[in-house]
């Protein structure tokens, strides 16, 4: 199947011919004559050999997406894998040229409505703006307006929502300057789509991204306070639950800017701080990715817990500069719209170039009758975006009463492009998100963006990487042919407490899906050969083996068949299942982005691939390949800790590793050793402990083979040198917590850790394994002692080493009764 040309050929025969239902519209991909147009030519003319297999295509990019661990979370769903379609947005070098100029002066006129509407507010005194287009905006902060403050640069990026009309002119259907979102997805489209289709990419000859970026960090820095040598900045993010948690984390990590929340963050002597295992770290420039009214509890939103008090005081005495400001807000007001091309012309002393979607403000003389009359027919919103009532006579009521609050805009008949959608290409209306940043004194948009297809007869919606194509393929890519200057000076690495806990955790979770899998192999294995003879041996085994794995996954009932050994592997509902265990632990990942190699989401994208086959599995027989598929998989992460710098970071996440470990094996040895059950039992049991805590062939090689408790024990528990042994565990997280900046030689985990190797010390093996009746009650009381403490260990550590402070309270202030 030739794709593209199949397209090609159908739509320009159905255009011609005015059959089809969106031939009327413009099509990015097909002419009004049926040939292909301009930026195509040169595509369609070669061989096209990466588009003929688009099955292929699609499920490589799939896995790449996997892989990369690239999620989305639409308002009010769960997080889902990015989608990503085969067919890029071309658009060609002359149709740039006239959209770059336009776009550069879009984001130098809204930086100047901003700077005015914070400082003079000329455009309110001299009537080219009404002021409730301003007041009556949620984004605009009026603590942060004053007079004769200085701020001429408050919007280093922004973004503007393209869509075209139908005679293919492109028009402006939002800006978006609050915190816009998207550069991270648009950096992952082109990765992928650049590597899936190497030979179309080739010979498109279209602008890199890389630059763009590498002149985006430099503009960050570059927007600190005056007379700082290394700036340091950081993006500040809502939190894992965010919708576009992989894009600020993907900003984060290719900046190397930390990636933090509100809790990492502190202000004190009018300046802000990041909290760090090395104590207050002073922040220059923030990357706000928080919507303003709630970046400030303190002056802001009291009820917010994704701000930082006191920020509004530091950015008022200029010790931190945020991009974008708190108040730049304002500018994605659609009710600025129609007087954007007198403004530009006050401003700017120049006509607006790129125009936008017709707006219709209900303020303006006969707004009110306009948008009560068309109201069938425009898209309505309200100043700010807030909902539109779904009842026309509600929403005729509120027109009438508040019309300056009301806002319409014409409908667009948007252009369409094909998109995979089964296996053929079919028409899909197409947006397109671009870029802006500030470089220098001007703004540069970025060659490309990211834009979004929808399919004309559903609900499918999918993203699209734009390419922009080179005038000439040796011009430079994004028109940068040197970046601005930046500090080589090396910024101290920084781990804010958020991330402490989550590299913390990150290493239980890891190890938790290792310990879980190796115990639910042995269960598996046994339960094929002895769920219908519970009497034998082997049957007994698996009773003992299946009660440890109950205790391993924290389970209040226990795990009795195959039906439940298939949910406590797959079932992301079942708490402590091993697909519950993926799920937090690509979770916690996400937001680990800037601080951990990609290897981590390659490991985490196969194992979602395992549990997906496990659950489209009709027989249990075969669930032990996929456990094995996970295993191998999870097993590849212990190269992702050994890779890590030595840092603090990796041993905190070190730390919670070898605690983990530490609870598991108690958690497996107590019901497996801590009674007698008959040599034949016994046998079976202590043979499947051994191959789970990885033993086997040290116990073989030291004990010949010969199985006795005491020997089991001595080398689970007390031997040091057993790398899977409670004392070998014990002793590594002592040395750990030795090395960590907070620690003093007598912390309460540093105590707590003496207090457990110890106990082991003086322990007598002997004594240890006695039997009393059908138990060993003192090797029961250890395990039970040790789990106890490792408890209140890792509490401990919490408390001394992760801890970021008491939780945010609103300030409750009294009531006072005037006399």
């Amino acid at each position: 199947m030739n794709g593209l040309r199949d397209y090609v050929a159908t739509r320009g025969a159905l255009s011609l011919l005015a059959l089809d239902s969106v031939s009327s519209g413009y099509d990015e991909l097909v002419a009004e004559d049926g040939a292909p147009r301009a930026a195509w030519r040169r595509l369609l003319a070669g061989h096209e050999p990466d588009l003929v297999d688009l099955r292929r295509v699609d499920a490589e990019i799939e896995r790449m997406l996997s892989d990369d661990g690239v999620v989305y979370a639409p308002p009010g769903q769960r997080q889902h894998q990015w989608r990503l379609d085969p067919v890029p947005l071309v658009v060609d070098a002359a149709e740039w040229a006239d959209l770059e100029k336009g776009l550069a002066q879009r984001a130098e006129l809204l930086n100047a409505i901003v700077a005015d509407l914070y400082a003079e507010r000329t455009v309110l005194s001299q009537g080219l703006l009404p002021p409730e287009i301003a007041f009556a905006h949620r984004g605009f902060v009026r603590s942060l307006a004053r007079p004769g403050q200085n701020d001429p640069a408050p919007v280093t990026i922004t973004a503007a929502d393209l869509s075209r009309a139908e005679t293919g002119e492109w028009l402006v259907t939002a800006d978006r300057v609050q915190a816009p979102s998207g550069i991270g997805f648009a950096m992952e489209n082109r990765r992928v789509l650049s590597r899936v289709l190497p030979q179309l990419h080739r010979e498109a000859a279209a602008h890199r991204l890389a630059p763009f970026f590498q002149a985006l960090r430099s503009a960050i820095l570059q927007a600190a306070p005056d007379g700082i040598e290394s700036p340091r900045a950081v993006v500040l993010s809502p939190g894992p639950m965010s919708e576009t948690v992989y894009d600020q984390a993907s900003i984060a990590a290719s900046m190397g800017f930390p990636l933090v929340e509100a809790a990492d963050l502190t202000v004190s002597s009018g300046c802000l701080w990041l909290r760090s295992l090395d104590g207050l770290q002073r922040v220059d420039v923030v990357v706000r990715r928080v919507d303003a009214a709630w970046s400030d509890p303190l002056e802001l939103r009291g009820d917010s817990r994704l701000g930082v008090p006191g920020l509004s005081e530091a950015v008022r005495r200029g010790n931190v500069r945020l991009v974008n400001s708190l108040g730049a807000g304002v500018a994605e007001n659609p009710g600025l719209m129609p007087f954007l091309p007198d403004l530009c012309e006050e401003l700017l002393g120049e006509p607006l170039r790129l125009s936008s979607v017709g707006t219709h403000w209900g303020g303006a003389p006969g707004g009110r009758d306009l948008l009560i009359d068309r109201m069938s027919e425009l898209r309505m919103t309200t100043l700010d975006g807030r909902g539109v009532p779904s009842d026309a006579a509600q929403l005729r009521r509120r027109i009438e009463t508040e019309p300056w609050r009301w806002v319409g805009q014409d409908a667009l008949h948007a252009s369409s492009m094909p998109a995979l959608e089964g296996d053929r290409l079919t028409p899909h209306t197409v947006r397109w998100r671009t870029f802006t940043m500030r470089h220098g004194a001007s703004y540069r948009p970025m060659a490309g963006g990211l834009a979004t297809a929808r399919s004309t007869v559903g609900e499918q919606q999918v993203s699209k990487d734009v390419w922009v194509v080179k005038q000439d393929p040796a011009d430079p890519d994004q028109g940068l042919s040197e970046l601005m200057p930046v500090t080589a000076l090396r910024t101290p690495a920084t781990l804010p407490p958020r991330a402490r806990g989550d590299m913390y955790w990150m290493g239980r979770y890891v190890v938790r899906i290792e310990d879980t899998l190796r115990l639910w192999l042995p269960c598996h294995a046994l339960a094929i050969d002895f769920h219908h003879r519970p009497g034998s041996p082997g049957g007994e085994a698996l009773a003992v083996l299946r009660t440890a794995l109950r205790r391993l996954m924290s389970a209040s009932d226990a795990v009795v068949d195959a039906d439940d050994l298939r949910t406590a592997l797959s079932d992301a509902g079942r708490p402590g299942s091993v697909a519950q265990s993926v799920e937090q632990l690509t979770l916690i990942a996400q937001s680990l982005r800037d601080q951990v190699s990609p290897d981590l989401f390659r490991v985490t994208g196969a194992l979602a691939r395992a549990l997906d086959a496990s659950r489209e599995r009709a027989s249990d027989t075969h669930l032990g390949e996929d456990a094995e598929t996970m295993l191998t998989g999870v097993l590849a992460l212990n190269g992702v800790s050994e890779n890590m710098v030595r840092d603090a970071a990796w041993r905190v996440h070190e730390i919670g590793r070898t605690i983990e470990r530490a609870s598991q094996l108690t958690q497996l040895l107590e019901p497996a050793l801590g009674r007698r059950r008959g040599p034949e039992i016994d046998r079976e049991v202590f043979d499947a402990v051994l191959q789970v805590t990885e033993s086997a062939v040290t116990h073989r090689r030291r004990y010949r083979g010969y199985v006795r408790v005491a020997n089991v024990v001595d080398l689970l528990v007390l031997d040091a040198e057993n790398p899977r042994s409670l004392r070998f565990s014990l002793e590594r997280i002592q040395q750990h917590l030795s090395a960590l900046p907070a620690s003093s030689g007598s912390t309460r985990p540093e105590r707590l850790v003496d207090d457990l190797l110890a106990l082991l010390s003086d322990t007598d093996l002997a004594h240890l394994v006695v039997i009393e009746g059908e138990y060993r009650p003192r090797l029961r009381e250890l395990l039970v002692t040790v789990r106890s403490q490792l408890w209140s260990l890792s509490e401990a550590i919490e408390n001394v080493h992760l801890a970021s402070g008491p939780r945010q309270r609103p300030i409750e202030l009294p009531l006072v009764i005037e006399p």
